[in-house]
């Protein structure tokens, strides 16, 4: 076979080139010259792809340029799954990949080189995912899945399918069918599969152990399983918003008195804002079999996974005490109706006032919306917020007081909401005495606080209207302009059915904008789950970057939702 004999040829200039340079195993290009930023490809293999009746005990890959060896075995995915450790044989800038064991018969297997392979000499990495399919019968499967991973950083990603014959598929425990790879754009392409059903999702594999791990991977769960079959060999569009999934309950950590008033508990991951309450806790001294009520809950300065806690009885220094925790939950709703942490007391004496922390906005603000202002404050130690509220004015320059209402975040933060539009481009004031903010010590510092902001130009939005062409409009879309940068300016809108949209009172700057079909009615983005499966919403991002100057709004804008454009 000509194939056969340039392989020969290569070899043989192989062994040359290696006593030339005294080692095989070295990849030495030539140094000097500008930066190496273009990508390794694949520039020919063996066998071609579609490929029938094959009957070797290998393949082989030439590449543009000298490849790290190791990102390879790194890279190298095949499908169906093969058992057994790959032999690899180098020459040169080609390399012969020996099957551990035989192949099985009438097969199609898809060899994929995935974007974790780098060059030799400046480390980038491959821009797409190379695949390819060969048969060992006389028939080659053709059937391809096809779309894009929406995320900041999607090459590295795996695509796991799996095929479906119930619904016992855990990617926890099992290790899928077919892998491949997301390329820098977002987009991955599956190709060489049988006609069957697939559940495919999109894994952030932070380990390659081809598992999805809740404490560690971020997943995008399908929004459909996908049938191929002879007459329907492609589906384009599969497409992927990578999330975290969260299953585990949360746990106390540790918990220990740093004075005797306050406790400082550590947890095993952070608290959903609702658990964040004195009566989720309480005390248990074991020795006289005494409850003691948990009076305050807060943040204040603790870390992420810290919170602090407050008491008005003293616990005696001598008898033995546990902290109990009762229906906490953290940020995905996993709750713990019950766990208790033996707890250090202290007799240290608390001497510090309630401190404020910080602001939003900071103070001294010129940027504050006049319509549904709100102002929140954070102390570092507790007190009565509710009972700050008759104590707090809130004033324009005049001195004229305003309505507003406060609402408690938790027992040392609280926000201030403006009951009316404010003016534009107006001064404005919230005033209150720090004497009413005392701890349980009874620490407190009189001094009359002010916080000074100013509302910005309502003539500074921008907007943006326009049409989604191609919806389908027999379900209930829901489209989300999000800003690249400050991701909690986000602005939701549900479409009509003829795919007409329009923001108003957008603050300037480049947003992204995706839409999805809102199947539950809830108005969010829902990312579906694993196992047991829930099919996430049906999502799209926009390849286009939203532009929105200041004072200039954007109108007709189209898009057309139909249409499977690769992320940019």
């Amino acid at each position: 076979m000509v194939k056969q004999s340039i392989k020969k040829l290569k070899y043989f200039a192989s062994i040359l080139s290696s006593v030339y340079l005294m080692s095989c195993a070295n990849q030495l290009p030539p140094g000097g010259g500008p930066l190496d930023t273009v990508p390794p490809k694949i520039i020919e293999v063996y066998p071609i792809d579609g490929t029938t009746n094959f009957t070797d005990d290998y393949f082989e890959l030439d590449f543009s340029e000298y490849v790290d060896k190791r990102s390879l075995k790194d890279a190298i995915f095949i499908s169906p799954q093969i058992d057994g450790d790959l032999e690899l044989d180098w020459s040169g800038q080609s390399v012969r990949v020996y099957f551990p064991a035989s192949l099985k018969k009438d097969v199609t297997y898809n060899v994929t080189i995935g974007t974790d392979l780098i060059d030799y000499n400046n480390k980038n990495r491959m821009a797409d995912a190379f695949a390819f399919s060969f048969s060992t019968g006389a028939k080659i499967d053709k059937g391809i899945i096809q779309g894009n991973v929406y995320s900041e950083k999607p090459s590295g990603v795996m695509i796991f399918a799996y095929t479906v014959t119930g619904d016992t598929i855990n990617p926890v425990k099992q290790k899928a069918d077919y892998v491949s790879q997301v390329g820098e754009k977002g987009n991955f392409k599956l190709s060489g599969l049988a006609y069957k059903t697939y559940r495919v999702f999109a894994v952030q594999d932070e380990y390659r152990d081809f598992l999805f791990q809740p404490d560690q991977d971020l997943i995008g769960v399908p929004s459909t399983e996908v049938t191929l079959s002879e007459t329907d060999t492609l589906f384009d569009g599969l497409n992927f918003s990578l999330s975290k999934i969260d299953t585990v309950s949360p746990r106390l950590f540790s918990a220990v008195m740093t004075d005797k008033y306050h406790l400082l508990i550590t947890l095993s991951e952070e608290l959903d804002s609702a658990s964040i309450n004195a009566k989720n806790f309480s005390i248990i001294d074991s020795t006289s079999k005494k409850e003691y009520a948990v009076s305050f809950a807060f943040k204040g300065r603790a870390k992420e996974k810290e919170l602090f806690l407050a008491v008005r009885d003293t616990l005696p220094l001598d008898d033995q005490y546990y902290l109990r925790a009762t229906n906490i939950r953290d940020a995905s709703k996993n709750g713990t109706p019950l766990d208790e942490i033996s707890l250090t007391v202290s007799d240290r004496v608390d001497t510090s006032a309630p401190a404020l922390i910080t602001t939003f906005p900071p103070e001294r603000s010129d940027a504050v919306d006049f319509l549904n202002t709100e102002i929140t404050f954070h102390f570092d130690n507790e007190f009565d917020v509710e009972g700050l509220r008759s104590k707090i004015l809130f004033v324009d320059t005049l001195g004229n007081k305003l309505n507003f209402t406060l609402d408690k975040i938790d027992d040392a933060s609280f926000v201030i909401r403006a009951a009316q539009k404010l003016k534009s481009l107006e001064s404005y004031a919230v005033i209150f005495n720090f004497k009413n903010i005392v701890d349980v010590a009874g620490n407190k510092i009189d001094s009359l606080y002010q916080f000074k902001f100013k509302t910005f130009n309502g003539l500074n939005f921008t907007g943006f209207s326009g049409q989604i062409q191609n919806l389908d409009s027999l379900k209930d879309a829901v489209l989300v302009l999000q800003h690249k940068t400050e991701k909690n300016k986000i602005f939701s809108k549900h479409i009509d059915r003829e795919g007409k949209f329009a923001f108003t009172r957008v603050e300037p700057g480049k947003y992204t904008l995706y839409c999805f079909y809102d199947t539950d009615n809830d108005g969010k983005y829902s990312s579906g789950f694993p196992f047991p499966f829930k099919p996430s919403e049906e999502i799209k991002y926009c390849p286009q970057e939203i532009n929105l100057p200041p004072r200039w709004e954007v109108t007709d804008f189209v898009w057309d939702f139909a249409v499977e454009v690769l992320k940019k």
